[in-house]
This record gives structure tokens, sequence and C-alpha cells, in this order.
């Protein structure tokens, strides 16, 4: 005998598969994965320093390792946030959140305005059951009981459905839509916002034009055209430390304030927690250090540069380094240097600061001559040199007012100013970004310490009350609120 079994597998077709990917995008439990996933991909973020954030970290990342730091570079490592593969993960999650909850807020909703479900046939099945002899007009007492504690009530014939506790649906529902307030919020900064960050020394003046800025980042929707115009100029920078344990306790730059469409300055001062505002933008006092004023001259006497040189802080106590390129001189110099705000000599680590205002400021250098690369076309840091290829031909240290002679020149530690660093930013979505965490936060709280439960009671034909009740999710305080309902009914309370 032969058998023949065939079975037949419909086709489930462009539409079919589309249905499917939805059904399982939109689930929970993809949500679930999806916000996981963020929150994973936004380790390397907190762990590498990102260039829109710290552009100067970056560029020493790619000198202390440049072999990691080109790896890190081609999987986004130093824009993380803005990276493609971010972008994707909280792009589904966006899709996922929508798909998933918007059906069950409108779920929610409608079972918020219909009754409460009718009383079941046989309540010795539910919670915390409890019967007891009729004595009369127990249905009013219940009504009016259930209407006191905030109850939706339902009245059928000998009995009552009651139902309250929806704080805790809405509360989880406001938790995942304000989710999706937050990417919404993330979203248009992405696409709207803008971020730079510029130094600027004291008696300098800055103004908003793209050139202006030590580093600028758009987002993908904006351009140059979207800079709020202004102008800064740093007029005094005032810094207060603790003299017993160094740290600060006050930063405040005044500054000259004009803003676009008007030509009227206006004094203000800038704290650290305090930024100025203009339009969308606000402006915020980020770091401080100081830049030594030195002058070069070369073998003739003529004054190859001069002016403030930039220093980056190394410590709490400003201890600063930096360089100084003198393109100009023939052969080309360089100064590998370190600003000391108040100097003192440590056996182990040779010159130090011991406090971060300049009480005994000194300036240490090496002089380099030889090529600098300044021509090769690679881009390189201002704050260093590169002295493989060059030879070094001097060393020492200055006061401010002192000149250091060499055979090519010399160079002079004339005086120092601060330095402020300013963070621009323009974030449109930060404000639903945070309307978002406030009712998450609120949801969230909602969710924790709501309790929904249905209590019914019902008066049979033989003469005997029945009351139960239903607490979904286990939550606590059904059997005590049971309790204190049949107490009303027996009269004892």
């Amino acid at each position: 005998m032969k058998y023949e079994s065939e079975v037949e597998v419909p086709e489930i077709g462009a539409v079919g598969l589309a249905r499917f990917a939805w059904r399982q995008l939109t689930s929970m439990r993809t949500a679930l994965i999806l916000l996981l996933l963020l929150g994973v991909a936004s380790i390397p973020g907190s762990l590498i320093p990102q260039r829109a954030q710290n552009p100067m970290a970056v560029r020493q990342y790619f000198i202390d390792s440049p072999g990691l730091a080109i790896w890190i570079e081609r999987f986004s490592g130093f824009t993380v946030y803005s990276s493609p593969w971010f972008s994707a993960i909280y792009i589904l999650l966006f899709i996922s959140l929508i798909g998933c909850v918007l059906p069950r807020t409108l779920e929610h909703a409608r079972s918020m305005r219909s009754q409460p479900p009718p009383t079941p046939r046989n309540l010795s099945r539910m919670e915390s059951f409890q019967e007891f002899a009729v004595i009369g007009g127990e249905l009013e007492i219940a009504k009016k009981w259930f209407r006191n504690n905030h109850f939706r009530v339902r009245l059928d014939h000998q009995s009552i459905s009651a139902e309250k506790g929806y704080l805790r649906e809405s509360g989880n529902l406001l938790f995942h839509l304000s989710l999706i307030l937050i990417l919404i919020g993330v979203s248009v900064g992405s696409l709207f916002g803008l971020r730079g960050e510029a130094i600027i020394n004291k008696g300098e003046r800055f103004i908003s034009v793209p050139t202006s800025y030590d580093t600028l980042s758009f987002g993908k929707l904006m351009d140059e055209d979207s800079i709020q115009p202004f102008t800064i100029e740093v007029l005094d920078f005032v810094a207060k430390y603790d003299p017993i344990t160094n740290a600060p306790q006050d930063y405040t730059a005044t500054v000259r304030v004009t803003e676009g469409g008007t030509d009227i300055p206006v004094v203000k001062q800038l704290k650290v927690n305090e930024p100025l505002t203009f339009g969308n933008t606000r402006v915020y006092l980020q770091a401080n250090g100081y830049s030594p004023i030195v002058t070069v001259r070369d073998s003739t006497g003529q004054v190859a540069l001069q002016g403030p040189i930039t220093f980056l802080p190394q410590d709490g106590n400003l201890r600063s380094i930096g360089s100084i390129k003198v393109p100009d001189a023939i052969p080309q110099v360089g100064f590998v240097a370190s600003f000391l705000p108040t100097y003192a000599r440590s056996a182990e680590a040779g010159g130090i600061s011991v406090f971060p205002e300049a009480l005994d400021p000194r300036l240490l250098f090496s002089i380099w001559e030889g090529d600098l690369g300044l021509d090769s076309g690679i881009p390189q840091s201002v704050y260093r040199i590169d002295t493989s290829k060059m030879k070094r031909i001097g060393l020492d240290s200055l006061s401010p007012g002192e000149t250091f002679s060499y055979p090519e020149g010399s160079i002079t530690f004339e005086t120092f100013v601060p330095w402020i660093n300013l963070q621009i930013v323009d974030d449109p979505g930060k404000s639903y970004a945070l309307y978002g965490a406030i009712a998450a936060i609120l949801g969230l709280l909602a969710s924790l310490f709501g309790r929904r439960r249905r209590i019914w009671i019902k008066v049979t034909s033989s003469g005997v009350v029945e009351v139960a009740g239903l607490a979904k999710n286990g939550a606590p305080g059904l059997a005590a609120e049971i309790n204190l309902l049949a107490s009303h009914l027996r009269r004892e309370i």
C-alpha cells in the first residue's frame, strides 16, 4: 500500500510578511529588548570621550593611542550618539513604543469610560470571600460606601460591581508615552541642535560666526545661517579657591554682551551654572586656564611672534602645558612649555604647581629647532610639537618680565592672562526630554503605588449577603478593604 502525504503551506505573501514583522516589532518584548540595547549602546559614550563634548580629549586619545583610536573611529566610538548604529536602535525603539503603547492607551481610555464587569455567579471562588445573613439595606449602604471611597459602581439586580485603581495602568502607559517624548526630544536635538566651544582670553572678543568657534557641530537639518548672532567680550575673570583644599569656590566672568539686532552692549556676569541666553542658545562657562604672553625675536632682533598662547590645564592646580610655534623664524623654532601658576619644586616630578591661583607664576620650556611640520598637510595639535625630527637647543624657566636668549634669538615671558572656555549650545529638544523625564517619574510612581481591584456584593434569594473581590497583579490591601466593607454592612462600624 502506498501512502502519500502532502502538506500544503499557504504563502504568506508580502502583506502577511509585513503584518508579521509589524507585530513582532510592536510587541512589548521587542520594546524591552530595544530599550536594553539602547542602554548598552550608551556605555561606550560614557567610557570614551565624545568629539561633541570634549574634542580636546579626543585629540589627546589619538596622540596617546593612535592605533586604538583609529579602530574606535571606524566604529563611530567618538561620535556614539550620532552614529548610524545608535540612531538605528532608538528609531526602532521609537517605532516599537508607538506601535505598542498607543493601542494600549486607546484601549485603556475605553475601559475607563465603560462600566465595571457584572457580578460573577459564584463569588465563593473569588478572593477574600465572605457571607453573612441579610439585615436589610445592604446594597444602599454598600453603594454609599463605594461612592465615598471613589469606586466606579455598576448596579445590577440584587448586586453591585465596584472597581477602582485605574491609576496603576494609567501610570504604566504614561511612563511608556514619556519614553516616546524623550526620544522625540533627542531626535529634535540631533536634527536641529547646535553645539560649539570657544576659548577666549581676557580682553578678547568672541563673535558668533562659524570661524570664531574652536569646535562646532550642527544638527543634520541645521546650517551656518541658523547660528544665533551675538558678541561676547571678556572684561575680567575671577576664580576663588579654598586655601586649604585648593578646591574651587567660585568662577565669575564679567563680560560685555551685544545681541544680534541691537548695538547696545550690556555688561553681565557669567557663572558656572548661570548661563547667558540668546534666544534658544545658551552660553555656559565650562573651564578656565592661563595664557602666557610671550615675545619671540629672531637673530636680528625682529619680533617673530608676540601675544597670548593658550595652555591646557593638566590637574586641579592648573599645571598647564602648551606649545609655542614660530614658523616665521629661520630656521623654524618651537617651544615645548609648561605654565605653573604657583611654582614649587618636587624631587620626583620636578617643577609643579601647588595652588591654582597665579601667586608665583613660572614658564618652563625647552627650545627645539627644525621643521615644525606645518607644511605637511597633516592636522596637528596646537598644544603639542612633534620633536622627532627636531634638535633641542635650549632649556630654561622664566618669571614674568624675564628674557632668555639663545643663538637664534630670544624669548621674553611678558605676563599672562586668564582664559575661559565657553560652551555654546542650542538644543530645541531639551524641553521635550525634560518634560518626558518628569512625566516618566510621575508615571512610574503611579504604577508603583496604584492598586487596581474589584469588589462585588450580592444579596441572594436565600437571604445571604456575599462579598468578594479581585486584586489585579496581586496588589495588597484587598482583604483589609473587604473586611472594612463587611463591617459596615453588619452595622459594626
